[in-house]
């Protein structure tokens, strides 16, 4: 005879086993959409990565002489105290101006397809050249980057260390590999890696369910991958367009690169790692709140209106998504010298 406690017992026991039972299907089901950061640095194309590339790419990456005034680093606008970006509606750059859109993370940028909020950039590389010669940035030229950097004889040094193999291995092409190098060591494990690789506490009951809501409402199929986005284009109201006071009518994303009509209001889906200490949010930086960006991309993308449990707990799910910072030491840059460009003056209104 099976005594009531006995009996309670199993049922227990039971449910346990149907919940580890369900969290080995939902992990299943996961890696098949999405994938952990991996424990290595990744490769990147046509730029073997050294130690020596990655101290070099770091100096660059803070070096606030990179850019015309002499004020402007890469860490400026991807501070990584805060998540690698700025925490503003839209970066401000030279002269004070402020940017037309709002500037993306650095971390785990490196497995993003292409990098901007309209792709325009193939590669870290590319994009590291961008925002050097952008006027509203930091309005400088390759010339005077070039020119800045030989004017240094520890910057020479290092360019030699980092390109073994070129006679002149200071040029543009060359600072651009060295930050991309650089920056595809600034991975975040997060507490949802550990929980794909097998940990099962590493993610809350609530983050769990987070992430089943996620999966049921069709969110991942924009945000998938790796970096739960930032490898595909869509359309910003794919069902119910948001209003001027999120999606300005004068950018329309993907247009200006493809000057195709259909690319018109089209976006990359922002990766969604780190995304909880990222705000505000979309390319208008027009939205601070987690839980009300979820509710408008449910909206306006899936068509859907969650329940208030849902949004608790995809939100939730998101914040499994912060990572771990890899230690950051400010690095000592190389001094000036008489050659060194002297900065252009700075216009304060």
């Amino acid at each position: 005879m099976f005594t009531r406690s006995a009996v309670l017992g199993t049922a227990i026991c039971t449910i346990f086993a149907a919940q580890a039972a369900h969290a080995d299907d939902l992990r299943d089901f996961a890696l098949d959409i999405f994938a952990p950061l991996p424990s290595t640095i990744p490769a990147v194309s046509d730029n073997p990565i050294t130690p020596e590339k990655i101290d070099l790419g770091k100096a660059l990456f803070f070096d606030p002489r990179m850019s015309a005034s002499g004020v402007f680093s890469c860490n400026s606008c991807h501070n990584l105290a805060t998540g690698g970006d700025d925490n503003l509606e839209t970066s401000i750059g030279h002269g004070w101006q402020k940017g037309p859109r709002n500037a993306p993370t650095v971390l785990n940028a490196v497995f993003n397809e292409a990098q901007f909020w309209d792709g325009r950039a193939p590669d870290l590389a590319a994009q590291a050249k961008g925002p050097v010669q952008a006027g509203v940035e930091m309005a400088n030229t390759p010339d005077n980057v070039i020119a800045t950097l030989t004017s240094m004889p520890q910057y020479v040094e290092w360019f030699q260390e980092s390109f073994p193999d070129e006679a002149e291995p200071v040029t543009f092409d060359n600072f651009a590999k060295a930050i991309e190098a650089y920056e595809a060591t600034l991975l975040t494990p997060s507490p949802f890696d550990a929980w794909l690789n097998g940990d099962e506490n590493a993610m809350s009951a609530q983050q769990v369910a987070g992430l089943q809501a996620f999966v049921d409402a069709g969110c991942a199929s924009c945000h998938g991958g790796i970096n739960l986005g930032g490898q595909d284009y869509y359309p910003f109201g794919l069902i119910e367009k948001p209003g001027a006071d999120i999606l300005p009518a004068g950018d329309k994303g993907r247009f200006a690169v493809t000057d195709t009509v259909d690319d018109e209001y089209v976006f990359r889906a922002a990766p969604l790692r780190n995304i909880a200490v990222t705000a505000p949010y979309f390319h208008s930086g027009k939205v601070w709140d987690l839980r009300t960006a979820v509710e408008i991309m449910a909206t306006s993308q899936l068509g859907a209106e969650l329940s208030a449990q849902e949004l608790d707990d995809i939100t939730a799910f998101l914040h499994a998504l912060t990572g771990e910072m890899p230690e950051v030491v400010y690095p000592v840059l190389p001094a000036e010298t008489a050659a060194t460009p002297r900065p252009t003056g700075q216009v304060i209104e």
